[in-house]
């Protein structure tokens, strides 16, 4: 019998619970497996996640194939219509252990077993406390589930639900558990995560958590933050920014585009000034924030002028990791109504914004050159810094270490430097 295989899709979150299905899985006896955790964020995630499912069937002929995720949640009887699927498990349904037990106990060939509930009546997040996370030397924490508003162009809160927080004394627990295993550093993680809180007694906010994090678990070298709606930062987050060098400086924002109309049309909160403001404001607490952004290109009703707003931003926000993805139809999303553009519109403009991108990311990388730089060290001594640039260290340094580097050069898009005397 071989092992259980988790094939995760999208974003961290997915990372997050897919080691605790690995878990799971293990706990229940099903080690003959395949589970593959799909994204629902655009067409071509749910493109790759067949593929995947076809591919696990060609290559593991006896395993059960358990399919989940977002667009498992949101198109069940699509993958339960696959030959190749055994089993097609909801996004709160993975997160039980009773799920694998109950596929574990049964047998291949007695029919696709769907266990998908309404995740829009789900109103509470329990603590998954997770041991380690295979492979890595980074952990990620899930804090936060589901989201409140309804962006037009996105399918992601029906496949996750309303918003929800994991209270801070469970968030504490994990991180302590994670750094007493050896993890050097915890990514909090969410679908909408600079909302968490606003549902717990006392309603507190994302700084709130941190700070309590940080102070609670001094013996945590490094804590990172997944992607944050920019409106939502709340002022206790930025004073943790300011004071708490174990908070790194890379801050992922969900910006999606540079343009005003554009902005009202995806029904986001915040305009173009708003997101330039936010990263002046952590820029005047910590002068070496660097930035990344998530940004669609070709959504519908975009005209070349509105294209080239969003174009611009990536200089004027000054964005150095970004996140890009051509428009994607979602069907049942109001966007998906609208007039859209030409796919080979979309891909270009696309292709522009990751030129811009490369460009930025370059000259940033550039710009550390003789500097020193605090490396994770992940495997075969390569990791990233603070500010998430990938490095690889000459001579090599042992997985989970935190050392320092001096920066020598860059190689294309990754940083050679040499450990510090």
């Amino acid at each position: 019998m071989s092992a259980p295989e988790i094939v995760t899709f999208g974003c961290r979150l997915n990372a997050c619970e897919s080691e605790m299905m690995r878990n799971h899985a293990a706990t229940a006896g099903l080690t003959d497996a395949v589970i593959v955790n799909t994204c629902a964020v655009t067409a071509e995630a749910e493109r790759q996640a067949r593929q995947a499912i076809r591919r696990a069937r060609r290559e593991r002929p006896t395993a059960r194939i358990v399919v989940t995720g977002c667009a498992a949640q949101v198109s069940p009887d699509r993958f339960a219509a696959m030959d190749e699927v055994d089993a097609v498990l909801g996004n709160m349904e993975k997160l039980d252990v009773a799920s694998f037990r109950r596929i574990a106990a049964g047998r291949r060939g007695d029919g696709v077993e769907v266990r998908v509930n309404d995740i829009m009546a789900v109103r509470e997040t329990a603590a998954q406390l997770i041991g380690g996370f295979e492979g890595r030397c980074r952990a990620f924490v899930e804090v936060q589930q589901g989201c409140d508003h309804r962006c037009t162009f996105c399918i992601i809160p029906f496949g996750r639900g309303p918003s929800r927080s994991v209270p801070m004394g469970a968030v504490v627990q994990q991180v302590r558990t994670l750094v007493q295993g050896g993890y050097g550093e915890v990514v909090l993680t969410g679908v909408d995560l600079a909302d968490y809180g606003r549902d717990l007694p006392g309603a507190p906010r994302l700084g709130d958590l941190v700070r309590r994090l940080l102070a609670t678990v001094p013996e945590l070298p490094r804590l990172r933050l997944s992607s944050l709606d920019p409106v939502e930062i709340d002022s206790a987050l930025l004073d943790v920014i300011a004071a708490e060098p174990r908070l790194m400086p890379h801050f992922h924002l969900s910006i999606q585009a540079g343009d005003d109309m554009i902005l009202k049309r995806m029904k986001r909160r915040h305009s173009r000034a708003d997101a330039l403001a936010m990263t002046r404001r952590i820029r005047s607490v910590r002068p070496d924030a660097v930035f990344g952004a998530d940004l669609i290109a070709g959504f519908p009703t975009e005209t070349d002028e509105m294209f080239a707003n969003t174009l611009r931003l990536v200089d004027e926000a000054g964005l150095t990791w970004l996140h890009v993805f051509p428009y994607s139809a979602r069907p049942g999303t109001p966007a998906a109504r609208m007039p859209q553009l030409p796919v080979v519109q979309r891909r270009e403009r696309a292709a522009r914004l990751r030129a811009a991108g490369t460009a930025r990311r370059d000259a940033f990388l550039d710009g550390r050159i003789g500097r020193t730089a605090r490396v994770l060290v992940e495997k075969d001594g390569a990791g990233h810094c603070e500010h998430y640039a990938p490095v690889r260290i000459d001579g090599g340094a042992r997985d989970g270490d935190i050392v320092t580097a001096r920066v020598l050069r860059r190689s294309d898009d990754r940083l050679e430097a040499a450990r510090a005397a």
